[in-house]
C-alpha cells in the first residue's frame, strides 16, 4: 500500500486510495511527526523519549514501542506477522520513516518551490500555485506549542518561511506575465501579515504601479519606510529605495515587457483592485481589510464568489500563523456572508473553516469581547450546516444568546443565519424557519442590513412555500428582487428564478415548468455555488415527472450528483430492474438534514411503496410526520414533490394504517 504524508496543517496520513489513515492519540501522531521531521534518518529512542516528554512515564520506552507497533500496523495493515516493517522501521538504537521522497506534502513543496526558481513564468506560477494549495493550516499545526514541542519548531519555521517566499515567487511570475492587477490583493495580504519582508513591499509597489496607480505604488512604499524606521529602527534596503526612485522618475524598465498579459484573466484582479482603493489606510490591520474585501466580493456574483472562497482559507491560516488568537477571532468572524443553501460549496474548505474557528475559540484569552466568540460561533453553525451536528446546533444557540445579550444588530442578523442554518435536525420545522426570517426582516429593515434583509425574505418564500402559501412566497421573492436590484446583488436572482419554475410545477403546468427549469439552470453556469448546482436540475425534473405520474427517466449517463443515491432506484424501476431498485434502497443512507430533506425521504418513500420495502416505508413514515403540513421538496423554494401528507396516506395504505 502507498502511504502518503502530511505535515503542511495537522499531521495526516493517507492510503493509496487517500483515505485519512486512523493514528489513534496524540502520543502516536508526535512519534509519527518527530519522525518526519528527521527525514528518513534514525531517531534513537531515547531522543523520542525525551522530545516526547517533559517528565517522562517510567516504563516510556516501553511506551514508545507500543506506539510504534500500533503506527506500523495502522501504516501496513496488510503486512504478515513477523515480517520485517517496511515504512517505519528499526535500525540500530531507534526508528526511522522510510518514506519515499514524494510522499511528504513538506517534502514535495520544498521540491517544487526549488524547481520553479529555474522554470518559465507560466510554468513556474503553476507550480508554486499547486504547492501552495497543499496547505492546510500552519505546518504541525498539532504541535505548535514551543514549551512541549520544541522538536518541531525549527521545522515550522523553516516551512514557514518558504512558504512565505512561494507566495512572494507567484506575485513575481506574475508580475513577469503582465497580470499585475492580479498580484495587487494577495501581495497586499501578505504584507499586512508579515510587515517586515522588504521584498514583499517591493512587489506590491512595483504591482501597483504597473496597473497605473503610481501614488498609491508611492504610498506603499512610504507606508513600508515609516515601519521599517519606526518598528525596527532600520532604514528601508536598496531595493526599496531604488524602486522608489525609479517610480518617482517613470523609469521604463519598470513597464512590463510587450505581449505580456492576457484582459480576460483580470476580471477578478480588477475588481479587487477597485475595493482596495476604498479602503482607506488605518489602525485596522490590512488583513481585516481583505476580508472585508473578500465578504463583499461574495455577494457580487460567481467568479467574486469563488475567489472570495479560495482567499478566504489562506487570509484565516496566515492570521493563525502569526500567533494571535484575536486577529483569527476577527478574520474568520468578519466574513459575515448571508447563505441561504443548505449545502456548502466546498466541503473540505467547510470543514477547515470549523476546525480553525473552534481552535480559536480554545485559545481567545478570557477577556476577548463576547462578539469575538459570538462570530466565531455563528460561522461553526454555518459551516457544519446539513451535517446534522449537535456541535453546529449548539454553536447557533449560543451565537444567538450572546448577540442578543449585546444588543448588537449586525451580529445578531449573522447568528441568525447560523440558527436557520441548524434548523433542519428534523422535518416539519418550516414554520421556525418562517420566524427566523420574518425577525431577519424586520432587524434589517431597521438597522439597513440589505444583504441580510434579502436573506430574510428568502427564507420567507422558502418557508410560505413549504406551509403552501404561495402568494406570501411571491410577495418575498418580489421584495428579494427589488433590494437585489438596488443594492446590485445579482446572485438573489438564481434563486428567485428556480422559485419561477417552482411555480410553475406547483400549478400543474410541466411543459412550461421543465422549460422554466432548464433555463434556471442555464443561469446557474458560472454562479460560483457549486454546492448548489451539481446534480439540482436532473432532481428538479425527477420530482417534476414523479408529481405528474410519469416515470423517471431512464438515462444512466445522468450526472446526479449528491442526490444519486435517492434517484438511483428510480432509474432502476425505469428500466424494470426492480431487484436491483431494492437492493439500491436497502443500501440508502439518510437523507441529510438540509433543505431537501422532506423531498429525499418522499422519495425513498415513495420508491419503496414501489418494491414493498416495509422496513423503509415505515422509517420513511416516521421521519415525514411531523411535516404533514408542509410541501414535500418546496421549503427549497427551488422543486416540489406535492403536499407530504398526500405521502403519508399512501405510506399509510401500503402499510395497512388508518390514515
Amino acid at each position: 500500500m502507498q502511504v502518503a504524508f502530511g505535515v503542511l496543517g495537522p499531521v495526516v496520513a493517507w492510503d493509496g486510495a487517500g483515505e485519512a489513515i486512523a493514528l489513534k492519540g496524540p502520543r502516536h501522531r508526535a512519534v509519527l511527526a518527530r519522525l518526519i521531521v528527521a527525514r528518513r534518518r534514525v531517531v534513537p529512542v531515547a531522543r523520542l523519549v525525551d522530545d516526547l516528554w517533559v517528565d517522562p512515564p517510567k516504563d516510556a520506552v516501553g511506551t514508545v514501542r507500543t506506539f510504534v507497533a500500533a503506527l506500523r500496523r495502522a501504516l501496513e495493515p496488510q503486512r504478515p506477522p513477523r515480517t520485517p516493517a517496511r515504512i517505519l522501521v528499526t535500525e540500530g538504537p531507534g526508528y526511522a520513516l522510510r518514506a519515499e521522497p514524494g510522499a511528504v506534502d513538506a517534502w514535495r513543496f520544498e521540491q517544487a518551490v526549488t524547481a520553479a526558481a529555474k522554470l518559465p513564468p507560466q510554468d513556474a506560477l503553476d507550480r508554486v500555485e499547486e504547492a501552495l494549495g497543499w496547505w492546510r493550516g500552519p505546518a504541525y499545526a498539532d504541535f505548535a506549542d514551543p514549551a512541549d514541542e520544541h522538536w518541531a519548531r525549527a521545522e515550522r519555521s523553516r516551512l514557514g518561511e518558504l512558504r512565505l517566499h512561494a507566495v512572494e515567487r507567484r506575485a513575481e511570475a506574475r508580475l513577469d506575465l503582465g497580470r499585475a492587477a492580479e498580484a495587487v490583493p494577495d501581495l497586499d495580504a501578505h504584507v499586512a501579515e508579515h510587515p517586515w519582508r522588504e521584498d514583499a513591499w517591493r512587489l506590491l509597489a512595483l504591482a501597483l504601479y504597473r496597473t497605473g496607480r503610481q501614488g498609491d505604488a508611492l504610498a506603499v512604499l512610504r507606508r513600508a519606510r515609516a515601519l521599517l524606521v519606526e518598528q525596527l529602527g532600520v532604514d528601508p534596503g536598496q531595493g526599496l529605495r531604488r524602486l522608489e526612485a525609479d517610480i518617482l522618475g517613470q523609469a521604463r524598465h519598470l513597464d512590463p515587457a510587450p505581449g505580456t498579459g492576457d484582459a480576460a484573466e483580470q476580471v477578478w484582479a480588477r475588481a479587487a483592485t477597485a475595493y482596495d482603493r476604498t479602503v482607506a489606510s488605518g489602525a485596522r490591520a490590512r488583513l481585516d481589510s481583505t476580508v472585508g474585501l473578500l465578504r463583499n466580493l461574495a455577494v457580487t456574483g460567481g467568479g467574486g464568489l469563488e475567489a472570495a472562497r479560495e482567499h478566504r482559507v489562506a487570509a484565516v491560516m496566515a492570521a493563525e500563523e502569526l500567533g494571535d488568537a484575536e486577529l483569527t477571532a476577527r478574520v474568520i468572524g468578519a466574513y459575515d456572508v448571508p447563505a441561504i443553501w443548505t449545502r456548502v460549496d466546498d466541503p473540505g474548505q467547510a470543514a477547515q473553516i470549523v476546525a480553525a474557528a473552534e481552535r480559536t475559540l480554545a485559545a481567545l484569552p478570557p477577556d476577548a469581547h463576547p462578539a469575538a466568540r459570538a462570530r466565531l460561533l455563528a460561522t461553526i453553525a454555518l459551516e457544519s450546516r446539513g451535517t446534522g451536528s449537535a456541535l453546529g446546533r449548539q454553536a447557533a444557540r449560543q451565537a444567538e444568546e450572546i448577540a442578543r445579550r449585546l444588543g448588537d444588530p449586525t451580529l445578531l442578523a449573522f447568528a441568525l443565519n447560523g440558527v436557520f442554518m441548524q434548523t433542519f435536525h428534523r422535518t416539519g420545522l418550516a414554520p421556525r424557519r418562517d420566524a427566523i426570517g420574518a425577525e431577519l426582516v424586520a432587524l434589517s429593515a431597521r438597522h439597513g442590513l440589505a444583504t441580510y434583509e434579502v436573506l430574510g425574505h428568502l427564507i420567507r418564500l422558502q418557508a410560505r412555500s413549504a406551509l403552501a402559501d404561495f402568494p406570501g412566497a411571491d410577495s418575498h421573492a418580489a421584495a428579494a428582487d427589488r433590494l437585489a436590484e438596488r443594492h446590485e446583488l445579482p446572485l438573489v436572482g438564481v434563486f428567485t428564478r428556480w422559485y419561477g419554475a417552482l411555480r410553475l410545477a406547483e400549478t400543474g403546468q410541466a411543459p412550461a415548468a421543465e422549460a422554466a427549469y432548464r433555463d434556471a439552470a442555464a443561469r446557474l453556469e458560472g454562479a460560483g455555488m457549486p454546492g448548489l448546482t451539481h446534480g439540482l436540475l436532473p432532481l428538479a425534473l425527477l420530482c417534476l415527472r414523479l408529481r405528474h405520474r410519469e416515470p423517471a427517466p431512464d438515462d444512466v449517463c445522468i450526472d446526479w450528483g449528491p442526490y444519486e443515491p435517492w434517484a438511483r432506484p428510480w432509474v432502476l424501476l425505469s428500466q424494470d430492474r426492480r431487484d436491483e431498485a431494492a437492493s439500491a434502497l436497502r443500501r440508502l443512507p439518510d437523507p441529510p438534514h438540509d433543505l431537501l430533506l422532506e423531498a429525499m425521504w418522499c422519495l425513498a418513500a415513495r420508491a419503496a411503496i414501489a418494491v414493498d420495502d416495509r422496513d423503509v416505508m415505515e422509517r420513511a413514515h416516521a421521519e415525514l410526520t411531523p411535516a404533514q403540513g408542509e410541501s414535500a421538496g418546496a421549503g427549497s423554494g427551488l422543486l416540489t414533490l406535492g403536499p407530504v401528507a398526500r405521502h403519508l396516506d399512501d405510506l399509510a395504505s401500503a402499510l395497512r394504517r388508518p390514515r
